[in-house]
């Protein structure tokens, strides 16, 4: 079965079903479902074509979730946007995207988003979850105008919102063909038959969200759905439910480490999953030593919409220790190839390039991604860095990910994240924003760049420092690197300022 009939017959099948939990909320099929035909009802009222792709303004809760799988179930194109920005910041969103129809909460409805739709002359859905109107029309934006709007996708499916971790976010057509990827994706990485709750932090307007939403119902998992991430109530969920594994961003385990949650807190968990970013190879060996949790970690991408390369169990088992730091090995029908980032031409195993993937769902072509890997003579791949956030220091190639690597090694660090900054004389210098470990003093200029230049050649030692109370994130947990960037916004000369700031 496609998406749009594995949604439809678990929707349907036992409308007394617990489908959701929010806020300690169980949630039937039949109440999700009862929004999602609201919708489907309004948005054919409104005149709005059946073909239309149709905005949510996603934030995490049983509304948005439930318009979700209702449009997709109706065969209809979802287009995800970010909730978590300024109301100008969205109405300009909307006034360069040109979407017939637009749904979202009261709250999201404010002036500026109001007054750039009846520009546009689209349709306009309140959602309020619990009422006997789930789903109404915004007062005047009844009825669709005469556009123009935006072209309909070749195929119904969903459109994904990149992570914007380096850069404006980016929409990525899935239609539901590759969709199903997600399900099977995640129904083969389970680890029993019993389909424990998921309890998710991810967004909804991301891939991990919204692949974990589909394949939840696609496989009638309860699907605890958190608003935001929180480290207390993401334990109380674990505490109630006790599911033998979560599926968390990297930062989650470093979080719980921390705040020192006890074991006991988490002790039904036998597996982590993730894969978000890569897992620096000591955070998951202090995890698992304080915790005795197995880390499973995989790597995917939104284009791919599913996991490319991922560990199992059995393979941890027997690889954990020779193999620390990959990413996993492939799964079955993904083909993989390192390629030289300025030739193309594909490179020997053992050897660093541009990571290629060509997966039979998808098409015949080899989709080049934006992370540099190596692939060594067991087919484990590594993770060596994202070729889009390479800093070219004058003339030398800098990796951000190896110098936050090693400065997470400091005993006083939590968290880094290092981005280029403009320099007169050597184009670009790499800069880092810490987070410290609660307690932790903030470690001197000197003993910073000892720790760096031990472990990195000199190019890597960051130029400048800044300690932050928590690093910025994006919803997904990610650093995000355009507010770190902002962090250093004065231009820096290192020839005429050679001494580096202080944390």
């Amino acid at each position: 079965m496609d998406v749009q009939e594995q949604i439809g017959k678990a929707l349907r099948r036992d409308p007394q079903r617990v489908a959701l939990e929010f806020r300690r909320q169980e949630i039937t099929c039949g109440a999700v479902s009862g929004l999602a035909d609201a919708l489907i009802r309004e948005l054919g009222r409104a005149g709005v074509p059946e073909d239309a792709p149709v905005a949510i303004v996603a934030r995490n809760r049983p509304a948005h979730a439930a318009s979700m799988l209702g449009l997709l179930e109706a065969g209809r194109t979802v287009s995800n946007l970010y909730a978590y920005q300024s109301p100008e910041a969205l109405a300009g969103d909307l006034a360069s995207a040109g979407f017939a129809a637009v749904v979202a909460e009261a709250e999201d409805w404010s002036e500026p988003v109001i007054a750039q739709l009846r520009e546009s002359q689209a349709v306009g859905i309140a959602l309020r979850w619990g009422g006997d109107e789930p789903a109404t029309p915004v007062p005047g934006l009844e009825r669709l105008g005469t556009g123009p709007y935006r072209a309909p996708l070749r195929e119904s499916g969903i459109e994904i919102l990149s992570s914007g971790t380096t850069g404006p976010p980016k929409r990525i057509a899935i239609p539901n063909r590759i969709l199903v990827r997600a399900v099977e994706s995640i129904r083969g990485g389970a680890v029993d038959a019993t389909a424990s709750p998921d309890i998710m932090g991810w967004p909804l307007s991301g891939i991990g969200g919204t692949c974990c939403l589909v394949a939840d119902f696609a496989i009638e998992r309860l699907l605890v759905l958190l608003e935001k991430f929180d480290l207390e109530e993401w334990t109380d969920a674990v505490g109630r439910h006790r599911p033998r594994s979560v599926n968390v961003p990297p930062a989650i385990p470093r979080m719980m480490l921390d705040a020192a949650v006890p074991r006991s807190a988490v002790a039904s968990l036998e597996y982590v999953y993730g894969g978000s970013a890569p897992m620096p190879p000591e955070l998951q060996e202090e995890f698992e030593r304080v915790y005795g949790i197995k880390v499973i970690w995989a790597y995917g991408a939104t284009e791919f919409c599913g996991t490319l390369v991922s560990w199992t169990p059995e393979l941890h088992e027997k690889y954990s220790r020779s193999k620390r730091g990959a990413m996993g090995r492939p799964f079955a029908g993904v083909e993989l190839r390192v390629v030289d980032p300025d030739t193309g031409r594909e490179l020997p195993r053992g050897e660093q390039g541009y990571l290629e993937a060509r997966l039979p769902d998808i098409g015949p072509e080899w989709i080049r991604t934006t992370d540099l890997a190596m692939i060594d003579e067991d087919d484990f791949v590594f993770h060596r860095g994202r070729g889009d956030g390479v800093i070219v220091r004058g003339g030398f190639k800098v990796l951000p990910e190896k110098i936050d690597d090693v400065l997470r090694e400091h005993p006083g660090i939590l968290d880094a994240a290092t981005v280029g900054i403009p320099d007169s004389r050597l184009g670009h210098v790499p800069a880092t924003a810490l987070e410290l470990r609660k307690g932790a003093d903030a470690p001197t200029q000197d003993e910073l760049d000892a720790h760096v230049r031990r472990r990195l050649s000199s190019v890597h030692a960051p130029v400048r420092y800044r300690v932050t109370d928590a690093l910025p994130r994006t919803t997904s947990m990610k650093p995000d690197l355009r507010a770190v960037r902002a962090l250093f916004q004065e231009p820096h000369d290192a020839a005429a300022s050679p001494v580096r700031d202080r944390p």
